[in-house]
């Protein structure tokens, strides 16, 4: 739910909450290496890659000519989602994604980042109890729900199927980083994520969890041995895994500010499912914000305080206990484990307590009542250690049980722009807006009565292409569905479209290197400056070292800082191009002299500031 109504309309439930003793303990095996000492990739992306959705009903025609003026090249999308895996330029990707994130019709551009897993060692490994179940009231939830009939999906390192409080209940998965049946736990993070949601509990051997019965669906998002997975991965395994009917999944990763991510969550939100992912262990703020399609956990301790190195934010929403967590570990044997890692999918056991308790329950209703039921243990309401409070399973089962889920509540949508009355041309940005009080599953637009294109993830962003219709007025309407199937109805939006030019545009661009100087030697690092205009509207520009693509831009003047350092010494062309609108297109091009000395020649130094353009690393 958004955050705005989760604190103001979260409604109070009166539930008597009652803690309990609990008898199942095993034990400990020393903690494997966390994977926070292991030695980060060398880069904290993926070089010369981009994750890139266009607004909805753009021609691939379209697309590619806006990929060519980046030097960037579609290499296919993920799942179900319109997200294309772009191949860019290395030293270019910020760039890319700048020049790409401006264009109206690009909804985000982002690199294709790494994540680590989100686990922490203890700082006493002697934990002598499971704590956090009586902590959460789980006994008492257990005398109504045991998680029968939901399928939890564990996006992590693997499941070991083989461990005997996990083998029998879990399902076949997909290994989404080595596109294989591979889902063998290659760290020995994902066995204990799965312990802690749903290992076979109450069966006199090694530990107990949360939602008992529940089943496992193993999706394996990386092939490293140190755990670290990228975005594009995480989110191709959580479109399989909606596909693949899974009612609830968890992501002890950090992904709450993917826009990769929260598009395949909305994906999967929009099939009935949650969710569920880990705030991080910095310690500290990211300044990330609230995220409506994820619900994001922080750690408590036995002494419900939140974890000293547990993330928060605005972006939390709830807390659960993540210290001392006693659950499966790889090879078949049990252990001590702390983390927002094990926060989240405690929250994801008692979300499958909650639906194993009221099946017809819809996301949003899944959310608002593990919020409104949660233990307060900050400030009065939501804050941002504890979100709306430490999960209490108890309490949301009954609540779940007496809950009435039937939505007959239609989505309201708007045309945002363009607005009523403009004159358009060409291909057309238009932006939709729609809410629903359990989430809108998709916003359908058509001009003229003819579909132009669905769109499953907000801000609803469309592009229309004017020349299909003749000159003169048209209407646009979009229409917004729920899960339920209600139908919500925009206003329509009458538009003017003049496709007819008034003079054709033959005029190529303007384009200068006006920094370093011809013929100049450099060294170091040297400052290049390229300025470019047009008489109409300029589409972009590119620099070129030597044949080679180095930075792109939409917006003059580029700025690009070339570490010479890298290159050998002699003589090495420069050159830039810049394109309009219309297509027309020219060129300039320069020669420089690398000589040697560690301080740039002509234009040397650390660039403008102005956060166009690119560098060498």
């Amino acid at each position: 739910m958004e955050r705005c109504i989760a604190r103001q309309g979260a409604h109070l439930v009166s539930l008597i909450k009652t803690t309990s003793m609990l008898f199942l303990l095993a034990a400990a095996l020393p903690l494997f290496i966390s994977p926070a000492q292991a030695e980060p990739p060398a880069k904290p992306w993926a070089p010369g890659r981009l994750l890139v959705q266009p607004k909805a009903g753009l021609p691939d025609s379209e697309l590619n000519k806006i990929f060519a003026r980046t030097g960037a090249t579609s290499k296919g999308r993920i799942g179900p989602l319109n997200v294309h895996i772009v191949d860019v330029p290395e030293q270019a990707e910020e760039a890319v994604a700048r020049a790409l994130a401006r264009n109206p019709h690009i909804k985000f551009a982002e690199k294709d980042w790494v994540v680590e897993l989100s686990e922490t060692i203890p700082d006493d490994p002697k934990y002598s109890s499971a704590w956090h179940l009586p902590k959460i009231a789980a006994p008492l939830a257990w005398d109504t729900a045991f998680g029968d009939n939901i399928t939890v999906a564990v996006l992590d390192t693997g499941v070991d199927d083989t461990h005997p409080d996990l083998f029998g209940k879990v399902l076949s998965g997909w290994n989404t980083a080595g596109n294989n049946s591979n889902t063998s736990d290659i760290h020995g993070h994902g066995t204990k994520v799965a312990g802690t949601a749903a290992a076979s509990s109450n069966n006199s051997q090694g530990v107990a969890s949360i939602a008992w019965n529940a089943l496992i669906m193993p999706l394996r998002v990386t092939d490293s041995s140190d755990g670290w997975a990228y975005w594009s991965d995480i989110a191709e395994a959580l479109t399989w895994a909606a596909d693949q009917g899974a009612q609830v999944a968890n992501i002890s990763y950090d992904v709450t500010n993917s826009s990769t991510v929260s598009n395949a969550a909305q994906y999967f939100q929009s099939l009935g499912g949650i969710v569920v992912v880990a705030a991080g262990n910095s310690g500290s703020n990211p300044g990330y914000s609230d995220n409506p399609y994820m619900i994001s956990v922080s750690a408590t301790t036995s002494s419900d305080s939140k974890a000293s190195w547990s993330s928060y934010g605005d972006y939390v929403d709830v807390s659960a206990p993540g210290a001392g967590i006693w659950t499966t570990t790889r090879g078949g044997s049990y252990g001590s484990v702390s983390g927002t890692s094990f926060a989240s999918p405690a929250t994801a056991g008692v979300v499958a307590l909650i639906l194993s308790a009221n099946p017809f329950l819809s996301p949003g209703e899944i959310e608002s009542i593990l919020e409104s039921t949660a233990d307060d243990l900050g400030s009065s309401g939501w804050d941002s250690f504890y979100g709306h409070g430490r999960i209490n399973a108890y309490s949301a089962v009954v609540a779940a049980s007496e809950t009435n889920a039937i939505d007959t509540q239609a989505p309201s949508v708007a045309i945002l722009s363009p607005s009523e009355g403009a004159t358009v041309s060409g291909t057309v940005a238009i932006d939709v807006s729609a809410e629903d009080n359990a989430g809108v599953t998709r916003v359908d637009l058509y001009a003229n009565d003819q579909f132009v294109g669905s769109d499953t993830t907000s801000l609803y962003g469309f592009s229309w292409d004017s020349t299909q219709v003749a000159d003169g007025s048209v209407s646009l309407i979009a229409y917004a569905y729920d899960a339920a199937g209600n139908e919500g109805v925009s206003s329509t939006v009458t538009l003017l479209v003049d496709n007819t030019p008034d003079s054709s545009d033959t005029t190529p661009p303007s384009v200068s290197i006006t920094e370093p100087a011809e013929g100049s030697t450099v060294s170091g690092t040297v400052h290049i400056t390229v300025n470019a205009s047009d008489n109409t509207d300029l589409a972009a520009i590119q620099l070129f070292i030597d044949g080679a693509m180095r930075s792109a831009t939409d917006t003059s003047p580029l700025s690009y800082s070339w570490n010479t350092r890298k290159d050998a010494k002699g003589s090495h062309s420069i050159s830039a191009v810049a394109e309009d609108r219309a297509g027309n297109t020219a060129t300039t091009s320069i020669t420089v002299n690398v000589g040697s000395g560690s301080k740039g020649g002509s234009g040397g130094g650390k660039g403008n500031g102005n956060g166009k353009g690119g560098k060498d690393k």
